[in-house]
């Protein structure tokens, strides 16, 4: 519990700039390199929650690796490197200021925003009659503006390409590829037993070409459902088994707080936050089909920085 990953503050060679994100700590390296360090922070409604979960950061860069290695025939991505269990190093690309989220069945914020009597998210219309975790008759895609403080706010995609954040020519190839990577992780999740729900995708420009960045299909940008039983569970109005962050989401919904102004995060005990690392670590080896080994992790921020700059001096 001591020895999770929350905070870096390295100054690497040659370094021209950090920036915190939710989970992740990016190191700009000259400037054409990102070191992304994956940390054990965990976020929920925007909000960065006050515990790390062990092994969270590990998880979400290897699942993220794992996918990577196998949509980089799809569309070109940013990764050169990992030299570490938490550490992704390659391209850095000017972002696009949205992320493209594809959603193949009724759940989550789409869910919500369905059963509040809404049929139109993102501009895109949702068919009457259909009840949670529902599967759509073609997959959506409901884009956000991607936000560096607070929430990411739903966008359609004529106000994208109106407001000049994507060009129309660059926004149609956008989502290409979010169907090309959509379509690739469910059958990929299907071969795991799993069907992929919803997932994002940011994307960014490097010298005119159009770059797949950050993490893909891991538990904090996806969620999964386990495929058996999906069909029974629905016909009988049970909630569906899955795999995801919302458990975590749910568990706050439960203890009173959607990040909203005035709500205090629950205390997060000892026990819930090893439940969540476990439930994590079961994401990994559900999804990549490989054990998970723990990193060595007794002094992870000094093992961390001799891994990069070992792989800054090559």
């Amino acid at each position: 519990m001591n020895n999770t990953l929350t905070e870096t503050n390295f100054n690497f060679p040659n370094q021209t700039a950090f920036y915190k994100g939710k989970v992740r700590d990016v190191y700009s390296i000259g400037t054409d390199l990102l070191v992304m360090v994956a940390s054990d922070r965990i976020s929920a409604f925007d909000v960065v929650l006050p515990r790390g979960i062990p092994y969270k950061g590990q998880v979400l860069n290897q699942v993220a690796a794992h996918f990577l290695e196998a949509t980089k025939d799809i569309v070109r991505n940013w990764v050169a490197a990992v030299p570490d269990a938490v550490v992704t190093a390659g391209i850095r690309c000017e972002p696009y200021k949205v992320e493209m989220v594809i959603r193949g069945y009724l759940t989550g914020h789409a869910w919500r925003e369905y059963s509040l009597g809404k049929r139109i998210i993102c501009g895109v219309a949702m068919p009457d009659g259909l009840k949670e975790s529902d599967k759509f008759p073609e997959p959506i895609i409901t884009p956000t503006t991607k936000a560096s403080v607070g929430h990411d706010e739903d966008i359609t995609r004529e106000e994208i390409i109106r407001s000049g954040l994507v060009s129309e020519v660059e926004y149609i190839q956008l989502e290409t590829y979010t169907r090309a990577l959509y379509h690739r992780g469910n059958e990929m999740a299907a071969k795991q037993g799993l069907i992929l729900v919803d997932t994002k995708y940011e994307f960014g420009n490097y010298k005119g070409e159009i770059i797949l960045m950050d993490e893909i299909h891991t538990p904090d940008s996806s969620r999964y459902f386990y495929a058996d039983g999906y069909e029974k569970r629905q016909a009988n109005g049970d909630a569906q088994k899955q795999l995801s962050k919302e458990f975590v989401r749910q568990w706050l919904i439960e203890n009173g707080f959607m990040g909203k102004e005035g709500q205090v995060i629950p205390e997060m005990s000892d026990a819930y936050v090893h439940s969540v690392s476990e439930r994590y670590i079961e994401l990994y080896e559900k999804v990549t089909g490989k054990m998970f080994q723990r990193a060595d992790v007794n002094a992870v921020v000094k093992r961390v920085e001799e891994n990069i700059l070992t792989y800054l001096s090559k």
